[in-house]
């Protein structure tokens, strides 16, 4: 017998992101699962500049907007004042990769306990589809009307694969939503970002790859199509660094 969903009361407004846009599944699945860490009630979420701004229609709990790209420092401090509350933020990746890689960096260099959720739509979302570090080689954005040229821009950005790399941090992933298979596994990667902070483990990113059919100028099935045919096979998914330290 189907069992119903129960609405996570933390995530249960409607959002007013555009139709087929990913982030109204995260926001889904970051509710779902503070709730059931119990943690709803102890969360104060630090939210970046752009897309990740109208997380506020659908969040009811304590938040912060942050400076442009300083999702990652202000998390900090929060974490720091006050270390029993689970610390996270909500950033795309213009905001926390090309605005403030040096922030995102330095707080996993530094093995921060906090949780850092990046939504990867490879462009600059909120402010008219501008081309960012993680924009496909060839694509085309307002700022790349030709395509993105790698020759004169360099290659997109891979943060996660750098991170997991390089630093010692306790959780490190990537996951998408462009189906139920996947949505599922990203709730498993969600889960355990925030229980690495819980636990006190230190600081963990999940960059989540989404689609953007407003800026990408197509319907939500063909953003669906370009993501699985071009932008996944780049944009490998999975853990690359897993709680306890190993990675993949």
């Amino acid at each position: 017998m189907a069992v119903a969903r129960k609405i996570p009361e933390l995530t249960g407004r409607p959002t007013t992101f555009c139709p087929g846009c990913g982030h109204g599944i995260l926001t889904r699945l970051l509710g779902e699962c503070l709730t059931e860490l119990g943690q709803d009630h102890n969360v104060i979420c630090t939210i970046g500049v752009g897309c990740s701004c109208i997380f506020d229609t659908a969040y009811q709990g304590d938040m912060i907007q942050a400076p442009h790209g300083r999702g990652a420092a202000v998390a900090t401090g929060v974490k720091r004042a006050l270390p029993d509350v689970v610390s996270l933020t909500y950033q795309g990746d213009g905001d926390a990769y090309t605005i403030g890689l040096a922030e995102t960096l330095n707080a996993a260099y530094r093995n921060e306990k906090i949780s850092v959720f990046v939504v990867n739509n490879c462009n600059f979302g909120m402010t008219g589809g501008q081309m960012s570090w993680t924009t496909m080689p060839n694509q085309v954005t307002a700022t790349s009307v030709h395509g993105r040229d790698t020759a004169l821009t360099g290659m997109p950005i891979k943060v996660p694969e750098m991170i997991a790399g390089n630093f010692q941090t306790a959780y490190v992933a990537r996951g998408t939503v462009t189906d139920a298979k996947h949505i599922r596994e990203l709730k498993g990667y969600i889960r355990n970002a925030l229980k690495a902070q819980i636990a006190g483990e230190g600081y963990s990113l999940v960059e989540i790859v989404s689609p953007c059919p407003t800026n990408w100028h197509m319907t939500a099935l063909e953003a669906i199509d370009q993501m699985e045919k071009e932008i996944l096979p780049y944009y490998t998914l999975g853990e690359f660094c897993k709680r306890g330290g190993k990675q993949e």
